[in-house]
């Protein structure tokens, strides 16, 4: 087999360097491929390159009004909630993957914001999956 020139390397997929966990609960549907291309389109949006690692899960009322009271402080579900891995001092190992943290998601409360705001639950959840995912680069709304 001949050598490749040097530098002149095939260009990995980009898929192949972000690793996305996805945790459902077993009584929602979601789209696994789209919550990983809208995750590779925000960090390619955001000039995020190397190898990455975020989580997304998606869980009842129950789970997000538990996560809200334990982190949040308040007795309430709500559509989705962000747990940054790179807050404070970073600790980022040779050939380590850059753990961003993780996003989680109501599935009835994207139900709900979707009619209300006249959308498709899928584009919902593609919105929120980018909102959480901003929050996680450190890019923060008012």
């Amino acid at each position: 087999m001949p050598e490749e020139p040097r530098g002149c390397r095939a260009p990995l997929n980009f898929m192949d360097k972000i690793k996305v966990l996805i945790f459902v609960e077993s009584r929602y549907k979601a789209n696994r491929k789209r919550i990983k291309q809208i995750i590779k389109n925000t960090l390619d949006k955001n000039e995020i390159g190397g190898a990455v690692e975020v989580s997304v899960a998606i869980v009842g009322d129950r789970k997000m009004r538990e996560l809200s009271k334990k982190y949040k402080g308040e007795d309430k579900t709500r559509n989705i909630l962000s747990f940054s891995q790179t807050e404070g001092e970073a600790v980022i190992l040779p050939g380590d993957a850059l753990r961003l943290g993780d996003i989680v998601l109501s599935f009835p409360q994207v139900i709900n914001d979707a009619v209300r705001d006249e959308m498709l639950v899928d584009d919902k959840v593609d919105q929120l999956i980018e909102h959480g995912l901003m929050h996680l680069l450190g890019l923060h709304h008012e």
